[in-house]
C-alpha cells in the first residue's frame, strides 16, 4: 500500500532552502568544477546501487540530467548557468548539510527537496538540454540513415542549441518579476 505525503513549502521555507543554495553557491566557488562533478558522479553511483526509499531514489534519478547537461561537449552551458547547478551539486555532495545524510530514515530529505527546487528553478534549462538531446538523437538517426554530412550535422546541432538557449533565456526573463 503506497502512503502519499505532501509538503507544501511557503514563500519562507522557499527562502530558507534558497539560502542554503546561495552558501553551498559560495562554497562551490573556491571548489574546481571537475572536483564537484566527480563527487556528484560517485554520489548517483552510490545511490543508484543502495537501498533508498522511493521518494529518493527518484529525485536522486533526476541529478543524471543535471551531470549530463554540464559534461555534454555538444551544449556547453554559459557560466550564469553552470553556476546554480555545480551549486546544487555541491550541496547535494556535502553529507553534512542541512540534515546530516548519515540519519536514517530522513537524512536524504532535504537533499530531495533541494533536487525539486533546483529542478523548479532550472526548468528552462533542463528542458532545452532535454530537447536538445532529442533532436540530436534524431539528427543522428537520419546522418546514419545517409542523409546528410558531418559539416551539415555540426550546423544543425549548433542552430538548434542556438534557438534551444535563446528560449532558455526568454522564459527564464518572463519568468522574473518585473521591477518598476
Amino acid at each position: 500500500m503506497a502512503f502519499k505525503i505532501s509538503i507544501e513549502l511557503s514563500e519562507r521555507d522557499l527562502r530558507h532552502f534558497r539560502r542554503e543554495l546561495g552558501n553551498a553557491r559560495k562554497a562551490v566557488r573556491i571548489a574546481d568544477d571537475e572536483e564537484i562533478l566527480s563527487a556528484a558522479r560517485e554520489l548517483v553511483a552510490t545511490f543508484k546501487a543502495s537501498k533508498l526509499p522511493d521518494f529518493v531514489r527518484e529525485r536522486f534519478g533526476k541529478l543524471q540530467t543535471l551531470l549530463d547537461m554540464l559534461a555534454d561537449p555538444d551544449w556547453q552551458l554559459g557560466v550564469r548557468e553552470r553556476g546554480p547547478v555545480l551549486a546544487a551539486l555541491g550541496y547535494l555532495c556535502d553529507p553534512e548539510d542541512l540534515i546530516p545524510d548519515s540519519i536514517p530514515g530522513i537524512g536524504l530529505l532535504d537533499d530531495a527537496v533541494m533536487i525539486e527546487l533546483v529542478f523548479h528553478e532550472l526548468r528552462h534549462e533542463i528542458e532545452a538540454y532535454e530537447d536538445f538531446v532529442r533532436f540530436r538523437v534524431s539528427l543522428k538517426r537520419g546522418a546514419r540513415a545517409g542523409r546528410g554530412q558531418a559539416a551539415q550535422y555540426g550546423r544543425q546541432l549548433e542552430r538548434r542549441r542556438a534557438a534551444l538557449v535563446a528560449r532558455m533565456h526568454r522564459r527564464r526573463a518572463k519568468q522574473r518579476p518585473s521591477r518598476r
